[in-house]
This record gives C-alpha cells, structure tokens and sequence, in this order.
C-alpha cells in the first residue's frame, strides 16, 4: 500500500504528499477529528475555518466515514468560513451549502456555533456582510482559529483573496467585501490575511496536476502577486496536504 510522505520545504512549511485524492480527503479528515479533540482538551472549545471547494466538501464525507469522530463534542466546535459566496442562503454556489451536503450537515453541532456569513436576502450589500461577520468572529471569540483550513486555486489565490486583486491589500479588518472576482461568482467575502493568519495551524488542501504551480509557488513563498497562498503562515504550524499530482512541481 502507498503510504504519505513528507517533503521538506521552505522556513517553516511542511509539505505531505498522498497517492490521490480520496486517500488525501481521509488523511485530511483523520487529522481534523485529531486537532478538534486536541483543542477541546487544552481549550474547551475548538474554532475551525472552512473551505469550499470539492476537496474542502469532500473531506466531510470523510469524516463522517472516520470512527474517531465519535469521540468529539461537536457541540463544542465553533465553525467559520474563510470566504463564501454572497449569495442567498441555502443557493447551491454557496461553500457552506456544499459542505453541509458532502457531510457537515450530519454531524451534531451546535447550531449557534456554526457561524454563516450573510448573504444578500440578510445583508444589504457585501461590505455590510464582511462587517457583520467581522463583529460575529469578535463577540464569539474567533480570530484565533486552531485550524484553518484553505483550498488554493490554479492561480495561487486563497480564501477570495486572489493575486493582484485589491482586496488582497486590505488591512485592519477581519473580513472584506470582495467586487469584480475573477471567479464567479463576482462579489464575495472573505477573511484578509490578518484574520487568516490568526491561526494556530494553516492546512492548504490541494489536489490535481492543474495546482501543481500553485503548490510550487505557495511552498517556495512567491510573492503577492503570484501567489496569496504564500503570504499566510500558522502561528504554529504550516501544512501543505497534497496529492501525488499536486506535488509535481515539488
């Protein structure tokens, strides 16, 4: 049986490669259900960010597949998203709605603590949604996540913050109205590189040839422009999770 294998990289980034993307997804799930129970025994409470994405729903359906799960107090975990989609909620685009379909929505949360950001039937515009999710991170204790899980995308963006884009710049706040995205659809929101780096581990979850530059330039730390994947690093630990065709360009 293949086995993962660890990849030395750049600084502080680790890199673990797996055989494809299922054994990747329950790699992926295994080490969540791990870093929930750690963060529950140090903290009570274990705040995780999202990600949409197929792999970012896939890794649901494996969770809910992993035996260990059952020892989490999923009562006790605080869920966000790193970015969503503004768009109404229950819309099929949405990340949360594909990560409740792929899983999410089977396990026992806590209602309250799964924390949604506001679409346009709730908010009036993307900014009064980005502010109003900034203020629900602040009143729940978020902005310290213990894991924050990203997607990257062919072109090294993260979250929706994507290379060159002004919202890539924006400071000072937890989360950001994002117009004209370069991936539809056009107007999102998404935590800044403040929020994301207020993270005791960061995973990038990457599968497939086609993220195989993006994995390169991420690890090696390519800057703003190139790549937004490089500019986020856990206070803690940094993994790249990725598959055998991911890590091509490693």
């Amino acid at each position: 049986m293949t086995t993962p294998h660890e990849t030395a990289a750049a600084g502080d980034v680790e890199v673990v490669v797996h055989p494809g993307k299922q054994a990747l997804s329950d790699a992926i799930a295994a080490r969540l259900v791990t870093a929930i129970l750690d963060a529950q025994a140090q903290r009570g409470v274990a705040h995780v960010s999202l990600t949409g994405g197929s792999l970012g729903s896939d890794l649901w359906a494996s969770v809910t597949g992993c035996a260990a799960r059952s020892a989490v107090d999923w009562s006790q975990v605080e869920l966000w998203w790193g970015d969503e989609r503004y768009l109404d909620a229950g819309d099929a685009d949405r990340n949360d709605v594909q990560n409740d379909a792929a899983g999410l929505a089977s396990l026992p949360l806590d209602q309250a603590k799964v924390h949604r950001v506001p679409g346009p039937d709730t908010a009036e515009s993307a900014e009064a949604s980005a502010t109003a999710y900034g203020e629900s991170m602040r009143a729940s204790g978020g902005g310290a996540f213990d894991v924050m899980i990203l997607g990257v995308g062919p072109d090294g963006h993260v979250a929706s913050l994507f290379p060159g884009h002004p919202a890539q710049q924006t400071t000072d706040v937890i989360a950001v109205a994002v117009h004209d995205s370069p991936k539809p659809p056009p107007d999102r929101v998404s935590l800044t590189f403040e929020a994301l780096r207020r993270s005791r581990q960061v995973w990038f979850v990457v599968a497939g040839a086609d993220k195989a530059e993006a994995v390169a330039n991420g690890v090696s730390g390519a800057a703003p422009e190139v790549s937004s994947a490089a500019q986020v690093r856990g206070e803690e630990r940094t993994l790249w999770l990725v598959d055998a065709d991911a890590a091509r360009q490693l």
